[in-house]
């Protein structure tokens, strides 16, 4: 089942609005796959990630997820979670109390989010960062808290620009086991890098040069076999 589809997606170059940084992009992502796009710094990576959430709008075509247009971010925390290299925890508090805090924000009950943080933490290995302050994590451990914050909110797309960025190199393959393993659960994981040892675990490798998308961009269907009666 298709659970993010963009058909046809143009996106402007925001320093020259003339000019398309995304041109034509159809890509199909599937329910439990992880999808790793690869390019080279400003090929538009991230910007193709930030559509996928809603983030920002195409100039041209449309970015569906679970088979409705995406108009606006509102799907993140609701069916979408975004991570980024670049994002910034809002408040000096500790990792749990971050974790709990966002889901109050959505009206979840204090003895579930406290609940459902733990279990955040536990499944990505951060349980020993749940004391630390948010502002005093860096690489693999931020990496961490990022994707317990995501799994808070039960995503059935996780969206993760710049994978790798910033992770040391003993704990790259952890973080990318982590995400395959949640692909295998069922959940659907779309990444960027910009260093092909990333894209190790994924189902599909595509690469963005020149505005366009290349590599196999819908999954393979296996081939259907007609049935027979069985000869006796």
């Amino acid at each position: 089942m298709t659970l993010l589809s963009f058909e046809h997606v143009q996106l402007r170059h925001p320093e020259n609005r003339s000019s398309l940084l995304l041109d034509d992009i159809c890509l199909q992502l599937a329910s439990g796959e992880l999808v790793a796009i690869w390019g080279k710094r400003r090929s538009g990576r991230s910007s193709l990630l930030r559509l996928a959430c809603g983030l920002i709008p195409p100039d041209g075509g449309t970015v569906c997820f679970d088979g409705r247009p995406l108009r606006g971010p509102t799907a993140i925390g609701r069916g979408i979670a975004y991570c980024s290299e670049s994002f910034r925890f809002g408040e000096a508090w500790s990792v749990e109390r971050e974790l709990t805090e966002v889901q109050l924000a959505r009206g979840v009950s204090r003895s579930l989010a406290r609940q459902r943080a733990q279990q955040a933490l536990e499944r990505t290995g951060a349980q020993a960062l749940s004391e630390r302050l948010l502002r005093s994590l860096h690489g693999a451990q931020r990496t961490r808290a990022m994707l317990a914050l995501a799994l808070t909110s039960s995503p059935k797309l996780l969206v993760i620009d710049d994978v790798v960025a910033g992770v040391g190199l003993t704990d790259r393959m952890a973080i990318l086991r982590l995400l395959r393993s949640l692909a295998d659960e069922g959940m659907s994981v779309l990444t960027s890098t910009d260093e092909t040892p990333a894209l190790a675990g994924a189902d599909r490798a595509l690469t963005l040069s020149d505005g366009r998308l290349h590599g196999r961009l819908a999954t393979e269907l296996a081939e259907v076999l007609p049935l027979r009666a069985a000869e006796h």
